[in-house]
């Protein structure tokens, strides 16, 4: 059995951590006496999460768009002056694009990919000599369970997510092969209530009727707080999980496409009704 990865007294940094996932994360890490440094383009949202937590942590903002790779470039010295190391880098930021993949501007699907996937793998980068430097060091990257499964009207979200499983997986192997201490985990979350879905880009193509309808129909499939998933990818940080599946509806999918790996959206779609 490997041995718990304590959190405590560490230092955490996580992307995305003015709302939802993120600010869970931050809550529950925070909870266990880990200092977090957070990251994030909505300011606002990062000082709500900084007072939540600000009594049972040192906890420092920092403002971040990441899908500029020159502010990613620039992180790490502005967060280990302010922290002093990083010990856990949490890649949680995200956004979605509704529509097809015709009715997706290719404008979108960049902007999408330059968040989703280009902003892990530029902060992995940047981040990942600070990592070395501790005795250990976990890397966390938040895919999807739509990185296992893929469905229509989600190319884009699909890629990136993909993309990030695949690269997660990737460096896991790398660094297992020239023993590294630092570990990575992908975490594949399923049906959680954040406002992914309502602050979703929607092509000018899509009538407004039809963008309503399918942010209604995901909407329904969100069921998990938050909070709970927060709680759920901490314990996995601490026990070292290489995938991280957040919720029944995650793993019951997951198990589903290594029956039906090509016929899985048969059998979805029939239980979605």
């Amino acid at each position: 059995m490997k041995k718990p990865f304590d959190v405590s007294g560490r230092v955490a940094l996580i992307t995305g951590a003015g709302s939802g996932i993120g600010r869970a994360v931050a809550q529950s890490l925070a909870a266990r006496g880990c200092n977090v440094a957070l990251a994030d383009i909505d300011a606002a949202g990062m000082a709500e999460t900084s007072r939540m937590i600000g009594s049972l942590s040192r906890v420092t903002m920092h403002n971040l768009d990441v899908s500029n790779a020159e502010a990613i470039a620039a992180l790490p010295v502005e967060v280990v002056s302010a922290q002093g190391s990083v010990d856990i880098l949490v890649n949680n930021a995200g956004v979605a694009v509704g529509g097809t993949f015709e009715q997706v501007p290719e404008e979108d699907f960049e902007w999408l990919l330059s968040i989703n996937l280009f902003g892990v793998i530029r902060m992995t980068r940047a981040f990942l000599p600070e990592l070395r430097k501790r005795p250990e060091a976990r890397l966390i990257n938040v895919s999807s369970i739509l990185g296992i499964v893929a469905t229509p009207k989600s190319a884009a979200y699909c890629t990136s997510k993909f993309g990030v499983r695949g690269f997660s997986e990737v460096l896991r192997h790398e660094l297992a092969a020239e023993g590294s201490s630092v570990g990575v985990s992908v975490v594949h979350p399923g049906g959680v209530r954040t406002a992914i879905v309502d602050n979703a880009r929607s092509s000018a193509s899509v009538s407004i009727e039809d963008v309503n309808d399918e942010r209604q129909r995901q909407s329904n499939l969100l069921r998990m707080t938050p909070q709970r998933a927060g709680e759920i990818i901490v314990e996995g940080i601490e026990k070292r999980r290489s995938r991280i599946l957040v919720g029944t509806d995650a793993k019951l999918i997951s198990i589903v496409e290594r029956i039906m790996p090509v016929s899985y959206w048969s059998v979805m779609q029939r239980v979605m009704k």
